[in-house]
């Protein structure tokens, strides 16, 4: 593989093996991570799937619950209340998105997980404790697999010109807090950003995560960018379905110095930092 490529399958693998290494070590419980799945989404189903994988993997009990998608907001909550209470719980994951009737209620939903059971990093608390850099704040997996892969690949954010594209809660809020709280210098861009190819063209640092397939083109970006593709999107290459990401990959290879691909990038990485984050929640409660 090109040493240009940031190979995410091969980092969150080095880290699910200290995880492993960390968890057999251990001499009391095993950590516990509960996940909630409403509705009957295949791509959800396919990620809680792996999720459940990947924890046996490194030896964290997992636990589950699926709900139909007509379930009341009542009723999720329950569960989580459930899980809340469960001391062999260290972690409870709300599979997003919920399915339209509750979507919004979401952040109303995943305030009722305990903060200190918080491992998506999602709840108000949590988020409110990355804005003002508590050190005991839980970071939302997505965006702390972002910053892992930059440290693990000796990306140096000091003084950095780095711009994110997509302000969402899940992974643009937070990824532009976190590359700040390196000290970058951090823009965040969204579909209200004026001259965007201006500031991409200053940037050192670039992480598309706006769901836009092959949207930044290889022309806009800075020779020598360092890239960090969050989107994955499907589109239809001569007719087959094919997984790409929110940058131009082929061409824009050619002027990063490093990259993510998709898939493999920035995907394996947030499993592997829900049982980075599980194992940290379970140290706090043991």
């Amino acid at each position: 593989m090109s040493e240009k490529i940031i190979d995410g399958k091969a980092i969150a693998a080095e880290i699910k093996n200290e995880l492993k290494n960390k968890i057999s070590n251990l001499n009391k419980r095993a950590p516990g991570l509960a996940v909630i799945l409403v509705g009957d989404d295949p791509a959800s189903h396919y990620y809680v799937s792996n999720k459940e994988k990947s924890c046996a993997e490194v030896g964290i009990v997992s636990f589950k619950t699926i709900l139909a998608a007509n379930c009341s907001k009542e009723e999720l909550i329950s569960i989580i209340n459930k899980y809340n209470q469960d001391p062999n719980v260290d972690g409870i994951l709300l599979q997003l998105p919920l399915p339209a009737a509750l979507k919004n209620s979401s952040q109303e939903i995943i305030d009722h997980i305990l903060a200190n059971k918080d491992v998506d990093g999602l709840t108000t608390i949590n988020l409110g404790k990355l804005v003002v850099g508590s050190k005991d704040a839980i970071e939302p997996c997505t965006p702390r697999g972002c910053m892992e892969l930059l440290k693990r690949s000796n990306v140096n954010c000091s003084g950095k010109q780095a711009i994110v594209l997509g302000r969402s809660t899940l992974v643009g809020k937070p990824i532009s807090l976190l590359l700040n709280a390196a000290n970058a210098t951090v823009t965040m861009a969204h579909s209200k950003t004026q001259n965007l190819e201006a500031l991409l063209a200053q940037a050192d640092i670039i992480v598309a995560a706006i769901g836009q397939a092959e949207f930044i083109k290889a022309n806009a970006i800075k020779v020598g960018a360092v890239i960090i593709d969050v989107g994955i999107n499907a589109i239809e290459i001569d007719g087959k379905r094919t997984l790409v990401g929110d940058v131009e990959f082929t061409k824009a290879f050619e002027k990063a110095s490093l990259i993510t691909p998709v898939p493999g990038g920035v995907g394996p990485m947030t499993v592997a930092m829900l049982l980075a984050n599980t194992l940290e929640l379970y140290e706090k409660h043991i």
